[in-house]
């Protein structure tokens, strides 16, 4: 009788109360013949056990089968998480793992390129030696967007309403990319936000759900040099004042053009889906914003391809 091939499986290891279905949705709707295991409160602790658990029982083809998707609100824990998983294996027994906390690397990464393509088709430029303030740049989205921001070599401020956060971020990205192109600034009133911004060209409002971060009034007054804005907050109030969801590139004051929320979120969805299958694809690996970014900027990219403009491509 032929061996039967393995069945693929997911394995959702989450620090929070409870598993997102959104990620475990989206896996399912890619392979709808994939299992699905999910824990929940996960400590570092419990993934040592988890994947020693998840190695072993189908040997080497069946951990080539076998994946991992981290997740949770608690980004410092996700990223242990993932150190203790990588310390775990060894070959032959060596997994695939996606890590997108609670949305925010396929979100930042969607951000990112969204603002690179407008940047692109508006005759703008490439990312390199832009100016880019990212608005509550110390949470798990801002502070990926800076730091892919700072990969495309641009120079981006942070915003927090903590100096001590804002800096501490900006040193970490520093260090990783061995340069000083990203700078923390403490933000507490409308006139320091406005301070943040009245340099960039390019403003990403990267706050919690519905928290206004920047005022119509404050962008009109000191985003002079601003020509592109966008928002990852779908829920009222708006991080953008006057900014609309399924803005795309639309000019919400002169010269300056605007990406809204579900804008980034519906390109962040197809970016997740194709980190999934690429992840699927491979026998082992780490898929995390760095792949997410490669995949959204790729996918960029390719629209201007058949341009004549090519001079426009970075």
């Amino acid at each position: 009788m032929p061996e039967q091939p393995f069945k693929k499986v997911f394995i959702f290891l989450d620090t929070d109360k409870h598993a997102s279905p959104f990620d475990i949705l989206t896996t399912i709707d890619i392979f709808q013949d994939v299992l699905i295991l999910k824990y929940e409160n996960v400590t570092v602790e419990d993934a040592e056990k988890i994947i020693y658990d998840a190695m072993f029982p189908r040997g080497p083809e069946g951990a080539r089968q076998t994946k991992i998707f981290i997740n949770g609100r608690d980004f410092k824990r996700v990223n242990e998480i993932l150190e203790k998983i990588k310390n775990c294996m060894f070959p032959p027994f060596e997994l695939a793992i996606i890590v997108d906390p609670r949305g925010a690397y396929t979100t930042a990464s969607a951000a990112v390129a969204k603002t690179l393509e407008l940047s692109l088709e508006k005759g703008f430029g490439d990312l390199e030696n832009k100016a880019i303030t990212v608005l509550a740049g110390t949470g798990p989205v801002g502070q990926t967007a800076a730091r892919l921001y700072a990969s495309e070599k641009a120079k981006v401020i942070v915003t927090s309403r903590s100096l001590q956060r804002a800096s501490s971020v900006a040193t970490k990205i520093n260090e990783e990319l061995k340069g000083e192109m990203v700078r923390g600034v403490e933000v507490q009133t409308l006139e320091e936000i406005g301070k943040a911004l009245e340099n960039a060209e390019i403003v990403l409002s990267a706050g919690a759900a519905g928290v206004q971060l920047l005022p119509f009034d404050t962008l009109k007054e000191y985003g002079k040099n601003c020509k592109i804005v966008a928002d990852i907050n779908a829920i009222p109030p708006l991080g953008v004042e006057g900014l609309k969801l399924e803005a795309d590139g639309e000019e919400i004051l002169p010269n300056i053009f605007g990406i809204g929320a579900l804008t980034i979120g519906k390109f962040k969805n197809k970016v997740e889906a194709e980190l999934i299958k690429r992840a699927t694809e491979e026998p082992k690996g780490i898929f995390d914003y760095k792949i997410a970014y490669e995949i959204a900027k790729k996918a960029i990219l390719k629209k201007f391809e058949e341009r004549p403009e090519k001079h426009w491509l970075p």
